[in-house]
Formats: C-alpha cells, sequence, structure tokens
C-alpha cells in the first residue's frame, strides 16, 4: 500500500498534487510543456502502479503544461533510424508501453483529461480516459509514427480506428491529419471543449469533484465495465503491433543494410 508521500515528487517529468482524494497529474518538460521523451516512457508506468496502490486516490486528473498537452520531439524518427536504439532498448520499451496502457486501464478509479491543448503524439493516454474535456486550441495529431517513419503499433492502430471508424481511422494515421476541437468532439474523441486550459482545468476539476463523491464499490465497477470493450481490443493486438514496430525499426540499423 503505497502513501502519497512516498511517491509525490518522485518523478521529474509529473508534478502531483491532490485534494479531497482528487489526485492531478500535470505533465511537463523542464518546467514547460510536455515534449515526450524516453524518460517520460519510464515514469508513466511507474506513475500508474503508485496510483493503483494508494486507496486515498479517488479519481486521478490527467493534464499538461502551457500551450501542449503532449508534443512529439523534433527529429524524434532519425533517433529510430540512428542505430542507437539497439534491440534492448526495444525490449525494455514494450514492456513499458505495456505496462502503461493496461496500468491506465486497469486503474479502479476514473480518469479525467484535461487537454489544454495539440496532442502530437501518444494520443492514446487520452483515449484511455473516462471524460476528456479540451480546450479550443487542441488538435489531434499522429507525428510519432508514420511522419516519423515509425510503423503505428503501440497500440495507436487499435484506438484511433475504435474511436473515428476503421476508414477514418487509418486516413488519419497513415496522413498526418490533424483533428481539431470541434470537429474530435463531433467524431467523439472529446466529451466537451471549452475556451482556454483554465477553463479545462475547472471542468475537469468539477466532473472529478462528482466522481469522487459516487460510491467507490460502484465506480470501480463501472470503469471496469466501461473498459471492457477496449481492454479486450488491446489483448488481442497491442504486443502484435509493438513487435511488428520494433523489428521494423531494427531492421533499419545501419548495419542490416
Amino acid at each position: 500500500m503505497a502513501a502519497f508521500e512516498d511517491y509525490a515528487n518522485s518523478f521529474k517529468v509529473l508534478r502531483l498534487s491532490r485534494e479531497d482524494g482528487v489526485l492531478t497529474v500535470r505533465m511537463h518538460y523542464r518546467g514547460g510543456p510536455m515534449t515526450w521523451t524516453a524518460l517520460a516512457h519510464r515514469e508513466f508506468p511507474r506513475l500508474l502502479e503508485s496510483i493503483s496502490g494508494d486507496p486515498e486516490n479517488r479519481v486521478v486528473i490527467l493534464t499538461g503544461t502551457g500551450d501542449s498537452f503532449i508534443r512529439t520531439p523534433e527529429g524524434y524518427g532519425d533517433v529510430y533510424r540512428s542505430g542507437k536504439v539497439k534491440p534492448s532498448d526495444w525490449e525494455r520499451g514494450l514492456g513499458e508501453a505495456r505496462r502503461m496502457l493496461f496500468g491506465l486501464l486497469d486503474l479502479e478509479i476514473p480518469v479525467v483529461a484535461a487537454v489544454n491543448g495539440p496532442v502530437t503524439g501518444h494520443a492514446e493516454l487520452v483515449l484511455l480516459c473516462d471524460a476528456v474535456v479540451c480546450t479550443e486550441a487542441t488538435y489531434f495529431q499522429d507525428l510519432a509514427h508514420l511522419p516519423s517513419g515509425l510503423v503505428p503499433g503501440d497500440g495507436v492502430q487499435v484506438l484511433w480506428p475504435m474511436v473515428l471508424g476503421p476508414v477514418r481511422g487509418k486516413h488519419f494515421l497513415l496522413t498526418g491529419q490533424k483533428i481539431g476541437a470541434t470537429e474530435a468532439l463531433s467524431l467523439g474523441v472529446v466529451g466537451e471543449v471549452v475556451p482556454s486550459a483554465a477553463d479545462a482545468d475547472k471542468r475537469a476539476e468539477e466532473i472529478a469533484r462528482d466522481l469522487a463523491g459516487v460510491d467507490r464499490l460502484v465506480m470501480t465497477h463501472t470503469r471496469s465495465l466501461l473498459q471492457r470493450p477496449i481492454r479486450r481490443a488491446l489483448e488481442q493486438d497491442l504486443m502484435t503491433g509493438l513487435g511488428i514496430e520494433a523489428y521494423v525499426s531494427i531492421s533499419r540499423f545501419p548495419e542490416f543494410d
């Protein structure tokens, strides 16, 4: 059993605060907008394990910092083509990816996303949340895979077609298309659109406090039921997709040319 004080300050890119059982997780990179790195990939599964082990947590709010939710760093694909990402790195990364997605799915408490701006990578984290509020400036775009020369196999190939439908989901992943806030609402990617990041924070807190007041047993089993179709789909295809993504990346090492 974890205590908040034991893990609250143990993450470099995740700032935690809690009030009345509502745990706010604010992603950042050196105090600014979250740029997804290997460090974030390592810390996120550990965060979920800490949240799950603390019975004082009733609801999670997941949000970003500044003007974006998650950024894909420039030159992201170059790293994977450089030969610097070895098979052992992929082995570790595959395990982290599985723990991250299933750890988020298997939390017994609801997760509310306050999407404070554009999401250009790891949007699956938003799609696995239970209530999603975004700003008018938000858009969704998958820059981390095909535009960077990577196979989209880390769960996005499952989740985007589930949300958008098979044809639109494939189109989105293949073209690097942007989906703005208004369209995201009409497509069912988000639940509400508000003007600003401050409004997103406020609305997410309102939703979180309402959910925190629901009987815990009711909330736990409701969340579990609602996540079951997603979990079944990921159990079937996540590791296959991750394995193919890793294989293609490793096969492009200079020594394999």
